[in-house]
């Protein structure tokens, strides 16, 4: 998956500017039927950008598949970063009264897959996406009992071989450590526009994404 081109990861499927391979959506085709709540994590404040795209259409194709696909825009929530206080003890209540104690948390307690929708920023995950995810830490120990899934939608201008390498080892490491399955990724590089990315392959691949679960 070098030479600079994206890719996107279905699963173990592979859809890249090389060609489509088609030998992995078994397991995901054996779990239809399982239908699932996702929640989509918006993180751009471009509504229209182009990791809305892939998010649009990775959630149009698991509605067809027969889940419950809902959103949450964090750019225009009030989410406040972890201070560190530790009065939760990672396990209660966070002291901060914000709509991510007051609404988010309960929305990613209820769903059964996390979507991790982002534009890359400086070779990493969006500050206000890492922020999300700092606050985790209030409730660690259930998050991590729960055995969510996940799937990563990222985009970048560049088209590089390392654009997304610190994206995806921070995601492969939150992974490991939260317990969480991933189901799959789509890494659109060269995406450095919303009409760019609709002339790329990775909306269809978020669509096939959404489709295979």
């Amino acid at each position: 998956m070098g030479g600079g081109l994206g890719v996107a990861v279905l699963g173990e499927t592979v859809f890249s500017c090389c060609g489509f391979r088609r030998d992995s959506f078994s397991c995901s085709r054996r779990q239809r039927g399982v239908n699932m709540k996702i929640l989509v994590l918006k993180s751009s404040g471009n509504t229209k950008g182009s990791s809305a795209i892939l998010a649009d259409e990775f959630s149009r194709g698991a509605r067809e598949a027969g889940h419950e696909v809902s959103s949450y825009d964090i750019m225009k929530a009030d989410i406040r970063p972890c201070t560190g206080c530790n009065v939760c003890g990672m396990s209660g209540p966070c002291v901060l009264k914000d709509d991510y104690e007051q609404e988010l948390k309960g929305l990613i307690k209820e769903h059964d897959m996390l979507v991790f929708a982002m534009p890359v920023y400086y070779y990493n995950w969006p500050a206000q996406l890492k922020v999300v995810v700092d606050r985790f830490y209030s409730f660690t120990y259930e998050l991590t009992n729960m055995r969510k899934k996940v799937v990563l939608l990222a985009v970048a201008w560049d088209n590089t071989s390392s654009v997304f390498s610190v994206t995806q080892a921070y995601y492969e490491t939150i992974c490991d450590y939260m317990h969480f399955e991933d189901r799959g990724r789509v890494l659109g590089g060269g995406c450095g526009s919303p009409s760019m990315t609709r002339a790329s392959q990775y909306p269809e691949a978020a669509y096939q994404l959404g489709r295979s679960l």
